[in-house]
């Protein structure tokens, strides 16, 4: 761990209080002068740090992204994760693929302030603002068949649900099968992708992606969109910092991981689900169909009712809901 981090650890564990330069030389067996240089250091990356004379340092909360500010709401139930927090990404999925072709271990991290080319699922487009989102994607290692592959997109859309739920002191919804709204707009995208053993046919690595809208005010979204997103804290200031919140939501789904094979997250993704109960529009293998969604199996896949009572799953990588009617 760098001098830097040290730092900053050590400050975020003792805020609000203030710790002198030569209470934090002696913690971290470090001079005076490096402890200096090194809060000089964190100040010019964004970070508030006060000082008093004959009090020291104290750490203010704020909004900078950093592997320490994530780490430091993390569960003992929650993997040591491996963070790289980066202040711009083209992709962070193309970057988790990458640190996977290049041996990264399970449980690697990458966050992003933003993303220069942010795609969701079937490639499209969002609106990315540095300072206002969060863009993160995690490599697994689960070693699995491919049909317990939707499971994952199932589980992170409920472990973010509970997480802003919990921390925002909202009630967010889930769009089948990857996205979730509040207030009846979409706040978060949610995208896995496996790499895959030709030979023994198992998923190897499994990379789970999300872009968040967080902190962006709903007249800062291009026009064609704001009518059909929104941010977490659109209007008000926000409650939380994007570390913590994301913090909550690997805590979250690491807690529903643990608690496999328990399918108690299915029942809790059905109660949130916006698409229950309604009618709805899909193209399947080139022919398009309506019906009504009428339940979500255990393997995450969708069950439409069509007019002649036969009855589609619907599974996450093959289709696209295009129409929701009540």
């Amino acid at each position: 761990m760098s001098t830097k981090s040290q730092v900053l650890t050590l400050l975020m564990k003792h805020a609000p209080d203030y710790l002198s330069g030569e209470e934090m030389a002696q913690s971290l067996s470090l001079s005076r002068t490096a402890i200096w240089k090194a809060i000089n250091e964190l100040k010019k990356e964004g970070h508030l740090i006060s000082s008093e004379h004959h009090k020291g340092y104290r750490y203010e909360k704020t909004d900078v992204l950093s592997a320490e500010g994530i780490r430091l709401n993390l569960t003992d139930a929650t993997p040591e994760l491996m963070i790289t927090v980066l202040d711009s990404s083209e992709s962070t999925m193309k970057d988790a693929k990458l640190a996977a072709i290049n041996g990264a271990p399970a449980h690697t991290l990458i966050v992003a302030d933003t993303q220069e080319a942010p795609k969701g699922r079937f490639g499209r487009p969002f609106f990315s603002k540095a300072g206002s989102g969060i863009y993160m994607s995690l490599l697994l290692k689960p070693n699995q068949n491919f049909e317990e592959m939707a499971q994952y997109t199932v589980i992170t859309a409920v472990a973010v649900a509970r997480a802003m739920d919990q921390l925002a002191k909202e009630h967010t919804e889930i769009k089948w099968v990857n996205d979730i709204y509040l207030n009846g707009k979409k706040v978060c995208g949610i995208l896995s992708e496996a790499m895959s053993d030709v030979e023994t046919g198992q998923i190897t690595d499994v990379i789970i992606g999300m872009g968040i809208n967080f902190s962006l005010k709903q007249q800062e979204f291009p026009e064609e969109l704001r009518a059909k997103a929104t941010s977490l804290f659109a209007e008000e200031k926000p409650l939380i910092t994007r570390n913590e919140l994301i913090s909550a939501i690997w805590n979250q789904f690491y807690a529903i991981l643990n608690q496999l094979p328990e399918q108690s997250f299915i029942e809790e993704y059905r109660e949130k689900s916006f698409v229950l109960g309604k009618t709805v529009a899909f193209t399947q293998a080139g022919t398009t169909y309506q019906g009504t969604a009428i339940d979500i199996n255990d393997l995450g896949e969708l069950i439409v009712q069509l007019a002649t009572g036969e009855k589609k799953a619907l599974s996450s990588g093959e289709i696209s809901l295009s129409k929701i009617n009540e």
